[in-house]
C-alpha cells in the first residue's frame, strides 16, 4: 500500500488550483514546497502531524469545516496522525 495520499485536481486554470486529498490513517503527502499562497479547508476532522524543515514535527487537530491560510513557500509534509481518515480540499493563488 502506498504511504502517498490520493490527490485529486478539481480545477487547475490561469487563477486558481484546487486540489483535495484524502488520507487513510498513516498517509502523508510526501515532502513539498508550496509554489502559491493558498488555502485549506477541511472537509472532516484532521488530526495532522506536519514534518518541518530542521527535523522538527508538531501535531494540529484542525476541526472540519474550518479554513486556514499561509503563503507560499511552506515546506512540509503533511501526515495523518488520527485513527480514522482525513480530507480537505487545498485552493492555491496563482
Amino acid at each position: 500500500m502506498s504511504t502517498n495520499c490520493a490527490a485529486t485536481q478539481l480545477i487547475d486554470d490561469e487563477r486558481t488550483r484546487v486540489t483535495r486529498f484524502d488520507f487513510q490513517p498513516g498517509q502523508d503527502t510526501g515532502w513539498h514546497v508550496h509554489e502559491f499562497d493558498y488555502v485549506i479547508t477541511t472537509l472532516t476532522d484532521c488530526h495532522m502531524r506536519l514534518e518541518e524543515p530542521g527535523g522538527d514535527t508538531r501535531e494540529v487537530t484542525i476541526p472540519a469545516g474550518t479554513a486556514y491560510r499561509r503563503e507560499a513557500g511552506v515546506s512540509h509534509n503533511v501526515i495523518n496522525a488520527g485513527s480514522e481518515p482525513m480530507s480537505f480540499v487545498e485552493v492555491e493563488l496563482k
